[in-house]
């Protein structure tokens, strides 16, 4: 990153462990606020991640950064992979995400787990489709995660990111920072338990590399065959990459 953003800036805590103490707090009204920041719009977004992975056809899907499990779940329920996991560093959101699959029939079909992106408990080329949406800019160290990602999808496999970016093209760069800056952080404030998550939220993706710096640092990693797709205006965009 070129600015390192931290959720809390007077603790004492790493950026890892300020993450996880911040979606733990929020996790509870987690996935209703995200309709009402998004409008709704990243449901659309997570459709195009979902439309990528049935086209590879995988049989083994890794869902980093799962969170409350809406992207993991809907590869139990839409494809034919046999293993899905999502990873998590917050036991919050995973409590969640195993609340809703409960007693479902896809609950023998995909497994949350808790670990560590930047150590993740797989052994090399184990999965032939890995997704993160919405928690790559949350890693305390991107190249380190990335290299982590690189080292245990299986050659030929698909790498999707699902990311926050900024528009830019005027008005619209004016009214993201206007909207992300202003209005967000005082949704957040109104609506969470944490008064300061979404300022982070806000903060961290205005400052993340985001196009083609981020593809660069993916062919840095070692990554192969980069492209990102700017979605809606650019407020979002979704990379892919093969290994």
């Amino acid at each position: 990153m070129e600015k390192k953003i931290t959720p809390y800036r007077d603790s004492t805590l790493n950026k890892k462990e300020q993450v996880e103490k911040m979606f733990d707090t929020i996790s509870g009204n987690y996935d209703g606020l995200n309709r009402v920041i998004s409008f709704g719009i990243d449901i659309k977004w997570r459709k195009k991640v979902l439309k990528l992975i049935q086209n590879k056809n995988p049989e083994s899907v890794l869902d980093i950064a799962t969170g409350t499990g809406d992207l993991a779940i809907k590869f139990a329920e839409k494809t034919n992979a046999s293993k899905i996991i999502g990873l998590d560093i917050s036991e919050g959101m995973l409590s969640v995400a195993k609340n809703k699959i409960k007693g479902t029939p896809i609950s023998e079909k995909v497994q949350f787990i808790k670990g560590d992106s930047e150590a993740l408990p797989f052994e090399d080329n184990s999965f032939e489709a890995i997704t993160v949406s919405f928690g790559i800019r949350n890693f305390e160290h991107l190249e380190k995660g990335l290299s982590e990602i690189y080292r245990v999808i299986k050659p030929q496999g698909i790498f999707i990111i699902l990311e926050t970016s900024v528009p830019k093209k005027f008005p619209f760069k004016q009214g993201y920072y206007f909207y992300s800056k202003t209005l967000l952080p005082f949704i957040g404030k109104i609506f969470s338990k944490d008064k300061v998550a979404y300022t982070y939220l806000s903060e961290s993706a205005a400052v993340f590399p985001h196009g083609k710096k981020l593809n660069n640092i993916l062919q840095k990693i070692g990554f192969i065959s980069v492209e990102n797709k700017p979605q809606t205006l650019g407020v979002a965009t979704i990379y892919t990459a093969t290994k």
